[in-house]
């Protein structure tokens, strides 16, 4: 799937969601990549982090790393898709999102979620697995909730929230 134009859920918000361009994109994705990594509130990634790399990691070797756009081209939020495991649990595809603070509650991520489902199906994924959803991103819970995921394990305490503590992650999954 190449470029795809949607309207993001409630907003209206018109999305252009396509294939990241890692020299042309670098400057937009670490705009929506630094203040996440920054807060240290979802991702199990060093909160010091380095630009290049977070970018390395977002456009690793594996990811297929997309970026949704708004109506006047601005990156207002990105993914990647990537197989969970190698060999026999390859056939299940795992992803990363991120939304641009300012564009936080306007549908983004919805429409990069499904966006990602049918990416995944086009790939010949037959499932979904996110391995550590931190229990208290409530707005990622209830989305992956909306659209099918079932939390199928707990990991007590396992994530430390830097101002929460430890807080649980869980392991979400649907088939496709």
């Amino acid at each position: 799937m190449g470029a795809v134009k949607t309207d993001a859920h409630r907003s209206g918000t018109s999305l252009h969601i396509r294939p990241a361009d890692p020299d042309a994109d670098a400057d937009a994705l670490w705009r929506v990549l630094e203040p996440m990594i920054r807060a240290g509130e979802t991702y199990t990634l060093d909160r010091d982090m380095s630009r290049a790399d977070a970018l390395a990691y977002w456009l690793a070797p594996g990811h297929a790393t997309f970026v949704a756009e708004g109506e006047a081209g601005e990156v207002l939020g990105t993914y990647y898709l990537r197989a969970n495991q190698r060999g026999g649990g390859a056939h299940v595809a795992n992803c990363g999102y991120v939304t641009a603070p300012e564009a936080a509650g306007r549908g983004v991520a919805r429409a990069m979620a499904a966006h990602s489902l049918e990416e995944a199906r086009r790939r010949g994924f037959r499932a979904m697995q996110f391995n550590f959803v931190v229990s208290t991103n409530g707005r990622a819970v209830r989305l992956w909730e909306s659209l099918g995921f079932e939390t199928v394990g707990r990991l007590p305490g396992a994530f430390a929230h830097p101002t929460l503590g430890d807080v649980d992650a869980l392991v979400m999954y649907r088939r496709l």
